[in-house]
C-alpha cells in the first residue's frame, strides 16, 4: 500500500514539474534558438527576421573563431538546457559539446547534414554554395519545429539564399580568369571555397588548428613555393584575420611572396549582411592577390 502511495505521489510531483515547466515556457513566450557559433548565428539573424516570439542567441562568443580549441563552460550548459532548438554545424565542428548536446532538452538541427564532405572537413559555410545549403536546411528544420513562423523562415531563407547565390555567381565570373591558380591558406578552412571558385588549394600553413608549424613543415612549404616559382607557376600565400600571421610572414620573407588575408567568416560584426560583406571583401582580396 505504501509503495502505491509513494508511486502516486511521484507521479503527481512529476506532473506538476511538467506543468510548471510548460507554464514557464508559455509565460516566457519565446521560442529560444541557440547557434553554436558565429557563422550559424549570422544565418539565424537572416532566417528569423520578423518571426514572432523568437529569440536567437549564440553559444561560443563571437570572437571565438573556429571551435577547435573552445572549451564548454557552465554558462554554455545553462544556455543549452534552456534552448528549444540548437543549431549546430556538424561534420565534427562541435565535438567539444557532443555530450552536452545529448543532454539538451531541445531539438537539434545539424546544418551540414547531407552535404558532400571533402575529407570530413567541417568548414562548409566558407563556400557560398555550402552556406546556401546550410541556410536552407536550418530554415526547413525551424519551419517544421515552429509552424507559426514556418512561412517567415522559408521566405527569409529564400531571399537570403538568393543574395548568397548572386554573390557566388559574381565571384565565379570575376575569378574565372584565375582558375587553377595554386594557393596556400592558413589552415584547412578553404577546401569548399577553393572548389567553389576553381582554385588549387596546394598546402596549408597549420595542419592542426592552433598548432604552430614545425621547422620541417615550414621548410617543406618554402621548398614547394620555390619549386613553383622556378617552374614559373603562380602561387599565392594567405593568412587569416582571426590568427597571428607570424608563420606566414616567415614564409613570405624567405620566399619573396606577399601575404594576403582570406576571411573564413568565423568572427565579425553581428549584422545580417556580415557574411556577404566578408565574402565581397574576399573577392576583392583575391582579385588583387591573383593578378599581382
Amino acid at each position: 500500500m505504501k509503495r502505491i502511495f509513494f508511486t502516486f505521489c511521484a507521479l503527481i510531483t512529476a506532473s506538476l514539474l511538467i506543468f510548471i515547466g510548460c507554464s514557464k515556457k508559455k509565460a516566457d513566450g519565446n521560442f529560444k534558438i541557440t547557434a553554436t557559433f558565429y557563422p550559424l548565428y549570422i544565418m539565424l539573424l537572416n532566417i528569423t527576421e520578423n518571426a514572432q516570439d523568437v529569440s536567437v542567441q549564440m553559444l561560443a562568443p563571437a570572437d571565438t573563431g573556429c571551435l577547435h580549441d573552445y572549451s564548454i563552460t557552465t554558462k554554455d550548459m545553462k544556455l543549452i538546457t534552456k534552448s528549444d532548438m540548437i543549431i549546430a554545424n556538424g561534420a565534427g565542428m562541435e565535438d567539444f559539446i557532443d555530450k552536452a548536446l545529448e543532454l539538451s532538452k531541445g531539438s537539434i538541427i545539424t546544418a551540414a547534414e547531407g552535404y558532400p564532405l571533402i575529407e570530413d572537413n567541417a568548414h562548409i559555410w566558407v563556400s557560398p554554395k555550402g552556406a546556401a545549403f546550410e541556410v536552407n536546411r536550418i530554415a526547413e528544420g525551424l519551419a517544421e519545429a515552429d509552424a507559426k513562423n514556418a512561412d517567415v523562415y522559408r521566405e527569409n531563407a529564400r531571399i537570403y539564399i538568393e543574395k548568397i547565390n548572386s554573390l557566388s555567381e559574381k565571384m565565379e565570373k570575376e575569378l574565372s580568369p584565375f582558375a587553377g591558380t595554386a594557393i596556400i591558406t592558413f589552415h584547412e578552412a578553404f577546401p569548399y571555397f577553393a572548389s567553389n571558385f576553381g582554385l588549387n588549394l596546394t598546402a596549408v600553413i597549420e595542419r592542426e588548428p592552433g598548432t604552430e608549424p614545425t621547422q620541417k613543415e615550414l621548410s617543406d612549404l618554402m621548398k614547394l613555393i620555390r619549386t613553383k616559382k622556378a617552374e614559373n607557376q603562380k602561387i599565392v600565400l594567405f593568412a587569416e584575420p582571426q590568427y597571428s600571421s607570424s608563420a606566414a610572414q616567415i614564409i613570405a620573407k624567405e620566399t619573396g611572396l606577399k601575404v594576403y588575408q582570406l576571411d573564413p567568416c568565423v568572427t565579425g560584426k553581428l549584422e545580417k549582411d556580415a557574411y556577404l560583406d566578408a565574402m565581397e571583401h574576399n573577392l576583392q582580396t583575391l582579385k588583387t592577390a591573383l593578378s599581382d
